[in-house]
Order: structure tokens, then C-alpha cells, then sequence
């Protein structure tokens, strides 16, 4: 194991481990203070100031091999070659300076022809923890021969000078896609790792002909799987997590001819609000051995999943066997429904839509949705955002390579495409309510169980969709956003303001079909 680090230049000071059990990660996170235990069992992490993605620290090396291949701007930013090698000089020497220094072996990607063997390697047990849960563990024998072909150094107490390194801030996330390596410092985030391994996935299965996604995954009990699309805080975690369907992954997938496939092999899932009777299987997954991050306790050590003053970002780690019925090896059928979740703050969107193909790649490539409070650093009220495919930070190619992907897909497979709306209604935020999570689940059980391509359909003159007149288990009024307001003129001001968005975020893409312009909104 040293002669693989030193591989990195990397010569540790301290005891290595190398993927450690889980109890002696718990124990080695205990004694050294990077966590403490709740009356749950569940340990508790406070990551500090970071308690969110930070996407203006994050960097791809711009090489000549992939300078073309990137779509590169304020989400994608270049960084040099030189910039690079004084950060990774500076990291690898701060990780040789280590106490201790924690590694872990894995893989990403549960469809082996498409896998890509991982390597964390971190200053701290919890983040260990985290990768043990977030990706696929190998067995002793795949252990002992395990070539990775990725490799993560995270070192959250080593940090960037801003005027000499390239950087913004003290933090920084960089990808070297030439020399397969990941560089993250400044942040005790763990999400920066998970992020960190799904944009690298991003931009190699495309070259493959295989379509990543983010989105989460699951198969009812008559062997059809359902991929739901969204960005963070708009349901993906809670509506995959059915206890009547077997969960497959709550976040990150690719899609290639052999069917669908999870990367991770553990959950990363909200805990803002969380209620037992609402996601009973989230509640049940915190226990001995889930983690969960920036989630205050009480004087008992009891959770308090409704406190946010640390952040409404908090969030439990959690391996998928802690789902009853996860599908343990990972992989699944190609999808009979996709469903695009997205969560409207401006309370103008129905609750659900039925796309057609070109609708879909529409509404794919604006990637609409409401950026809530605390997925973000600086992010407290909800804010309206158009993110390309519905995870445009993680996604690096050029749009068209994604959305082609997904036309092919859905022709090929002849799937079922659906908009739902997981945000508010009666009224923009502040004014109207969040759509129930029952109201939603009933939803969403409609599509899965086919009943939803019996309705009857309306069109809407604002955002071109239609929208079914009848859901089972569903009040038909709440169907129809503008009758859930009071102020009728209030409700078409507020409409004609989002598709005047939709259209200004569609002219980015430049070149676009015809059909698939004239599919999105229109005043």
C-alpha cells in the first residue's frame, strides 16, 4: 500500500488503513472526535462552515485531450496544468504529514463491463465511512488485486492560496482528467467526494455510448423500473424509496444497452422534516453504522430533524442494504417511466404533465427547478434555476451529448415520460403550500401502475403540456395550478414570467430542432 501512494507522492507519516471495517471506522471517527454518537446509533458529523456543495471552487485541468470535449463557463472552469501540480504537491504533502491517513478501495458502478475501480483517499475515518457506504464495496479477492483507476485525495485541513493557486477561495475541487484524479481541500463536506466520482462518470460513459444520469431508480413487483429525475430537494431520495418497490439507487445511475445501473452502493438522503410515516425508510436506515451530517440533537441525543440552524442541508449516509428492499446487486431493466421532478417556486406548474419525445428532450435540457435553502453555499430562500438534464454541475460534456443520449434511449425503449411537480401551489413560495407528499405519491403510483395513460388530457396554453384531468386518490382541483389561486390575473402574470424564462435559458443551446422548440412553453 505505501508503494501505491508513494505512486501519488504521497509517503505517510502515520498508520494507514486500508478499507477498514465499519465498526473501526466508527470506533477510530469516536476517539479522534470527528463525530458524535446519537440515541439513534447513528453518528453525527459537523462539517462547519461547509455544509453544502461549493461549485465556484470546483475545476477541470484543461488539456488538450478534452479541451473541446467540455462545455466550459462558469459551471465548468478551467484550470491550468501548473495550477494543478502546485495544488497536488501541496496536498500530497499535507496527507503525508497525516496522523493517520485512511484509504478506501472500491468501485463505481454496478454494471461491470461499465464499472470504474475507485480510490479515496482521505485524512479522516468519517469520510471513509461516507466512501464505504457511497461506493460499491469488492470482495478480499478483488481487494487483493484492485487496480484503481480513479483516485480522490481529500484533505478538508489543506488549503488553497487563492492569489498563488488558481483558486477563488481557501477551498478548491479539482478533476485532472488526464491523470484520472480528483484533488479536494478546504471543505469537510462529504458530498464533494460523491459529486466528485458521478461528474468523472459523466464525462467517460458519453465516450461509451452509455447515458449517466442523475436520477434515482427502482422496479415494481411486475419487473418494470421507473428512473426519477431531479436536483436536490426535489424528491428523487423520498419517491424512489417505496416500500412497495425494490429501490435500485436514490441518486446517481447510467443507462447502456444491458439496462440500468447504480453507481453507488449506499444512499446520501435529506433528513430536513423527516418523518417516520412519511419515509419510513429513510427513519429506519438511521441506525448503528449510517452517519448523519450537520443534524442537531437535543439534550437526550435525540435528532431533531426539523432544526435547520446548522443548515437545511442535513443529510445521512446510509449502505442500500439498509433498505429492505433495495436491489443489492445494483442493476435493472431498461425503464418503462421516467419522471422529471422538479420543484416550482413560483406555484404556476401543474403537479404532473405527460411529454411526448420531444417535449422530454425539452424539458430535459432546461432542467427546471427551484434551488432550495442549504444545497448551497449562500442558498436560503428558493430560487428559480435552469441546471441542463436536471444536474448540469455534475455534467461537463456538451449539452447535445446528453440529450441525444437520452432521445436515443427513450425511442429505442419506447418509455413513458412524465413532468412532475413537487413544489408549491395556490401561490408563489411564501404565498402557496408545498404539494403533499401524499398527493404526490399518489402521483406518481398512477404513472407506475399505467393508469395515468387511460386519463383523459387537457392541454396548458402557457407551458404547452398535457395534464390529466383525473388521479386516482388525487383532488382534480389541485390538477389545475391556476385554480388553486385566488388571483387568476395574478396566476397568469406569474406563468407568463416562467415561460419567458424558459425561453430566454432555451437560446444558450444555440442550433436546436425546430420540433423540439416548438415542444416547450410559448406565449
Amino acid at each position: 500500500m505505501s508503494q501505491a501512494l508513494r505512486r501519488h507522492q504521497i509517503v505517510p507519516r502515520g498508520k494507514v488503513y486500508r478499507n477498514a471495517k465499519v465498526k473501526e471506522l466508527i470506533d477510530r471517527s469516536l476517539s479522534r472526535k470527528e463525530t458524535v454518537t446519537s440515541k439513534t446509533g447513528a453518528l453525527v458529523v459537523y462539517t462547519g462552515k461547509y455544509t453544502g456543495r461549493s461549485p465556484k471552487d470546483k475545476f477541470i485541468v484543461d488539456t488538450p485531450s478534452y479541451h473541446e470535449k467540455i462545455n466550459w463557463g462558469q459551471v465548468n472552469q478551467p484550470m491550468s496544468e501548473a495550477h494543478f501540480n502546485k495544488l497536488y504537491k501541496k496536498i500530497t504533502s499535507h496527507l503525508s504529514k497525516a496522523e493517520e491517513l485512511y484509504i478506501f478501495d472500491g468501485v463505481a458502478g454496478a454494471d461491470k463491463q461499465h464499472s470504474l475501480p475507485t480510490r479515496i483517499v482521505s485524512e479522516f475515518a468519517y469520510q471513509a465511512l461516507f466512501s464505504t457506504h457511497l461506493l460499491r464495496r469488492v470482495t478480499a479477492d478483488e481487494l487483493r488485486t484492485h487496480s484503481p483507476q480513479l483516485t480522490i485525495l481529500s484533505a478538508p485541513n489543506c488549503v488553497a492560496d487563492p492569489k498563488t493557486d488558481g483558486t477563488h477561495s481557501e477551498t478548491f475541487i479539482v478533476m485532472n482528467l488526464d491523470k484520472m484524479v480528483v484533488l479536494i481541500g478546504g471543505t469537510n463536506y462529504s458530498g464533494e467526494i460523491k459529486k466528485s466520482v458521478f461528474s468523472v462518470l459523466n464525462i467517460l460513459l458519453p465516450q461509451k455510448n452509455v447515458f449517466p444520469m442523475h436520477c434515482s431508480a427502482n422496479i415494481g413487483r411486475d419487473g418494470k423500473a421507473a428512473l426519477f429525475f431531479g436536483l436536490s430537494g426535489t424528491g428523487k431520495t423520498t419517491l424512489s424509496a417505496d416500500p412497495n418497490r425494490y429501490l435500485i439507487g436514490d441518486d446517481e445511475h447510467g443507462w447502456s444497452e444491458n439496462g440500468i445501473f447504480n453507481f453507488e452502493g449506499g444512499c446520501y438522503a435529506k433528513c430536513i422534516n423527516l418523518k417516520k410515516e412519511s419515509e419510513p425508510q429513510i427513519w429506519g436506515a438511521i441506525r448503528h453504522g449510517s452517519m448523519l451530517e450537520n443534524v442537531v440533537l437535543n439534550k437526550d441525543g435525540v435528532p431533531d430533524f426539523t432544526d435547520a440552524s446548522l443548515t437545511e442541508n442535513t443529510r445521512v449516509v446510509y449502505p442500500i442494504e439498509y433498505i429492505e428492499n433495495a436491489v443489492i446487486d445494483g442493476v435493472g431493466p431498461h425503464p418503462t417511466n421516467i419522471l422529471f421532478l422538479t420543484a416550482d417556486a413560483t406555484g404556476t406548474l401543474p403537479p404532473v404533465a405527460k411529454l411526448n419525445v420531444n417535449q422530454a428532450v425539452y424539458y430535459f435540457l432546461s432542467g427546471y427547478t427551484s434551488k432550495l435553502a442549504g444545497t448551497e453555499r449562500g442558498i436560503k430562500d428558493p430560487v428559480a434555476t435552469f441546471s441542463a438534464f436536471f444536474g448540469g454541475p455534475f455534467m461537463a460534456l456538451k449539452p447535445l451529448v446528453y440529450a441525444d443520449l437520452l432521445k436515443t434511449y427513450i425511442k429505442k425503449y419506447k418509455v413513458n415520460v412524465y413532468l412532475v411537480n413537487t413544489g408549491w401551489q395556490g401561490g408563489a413560495y411564501g404565498v402557496g403550500k408545498r404539494i403533499s407528499i401524499k398527493d404526490t405519491r399518489a402521483i406518481v403510483t398512477g404513472i407506475l401502475e399505467g393508469n395515468l395513460g387511460e386519463e383523459k388530457y387537457r392541454d396548458d396554453k402557457f407551458f404547452n403540456l398535457k395534464i390529466p384531468l383525473h388521479v386516482k386518490g388525487v383532488d382534480s382541483k389541485i390538477l389545475d395550478p391556476k385554480a388553486m389561486w385566488k388571483d387568476k390575473q395574478a396566476y397568469d402574470v406569474k406563468a407568463k414570467e416562467l415561460v419567458l424564462k424558459f425561453i430566454e435559458n432555451f437560446k444558450k443551446f444555440g442550433e436546436i430542432p425546430k420540433p423540439i422548440i416548438n415542444a416547450g412553453p410559448t406565449l
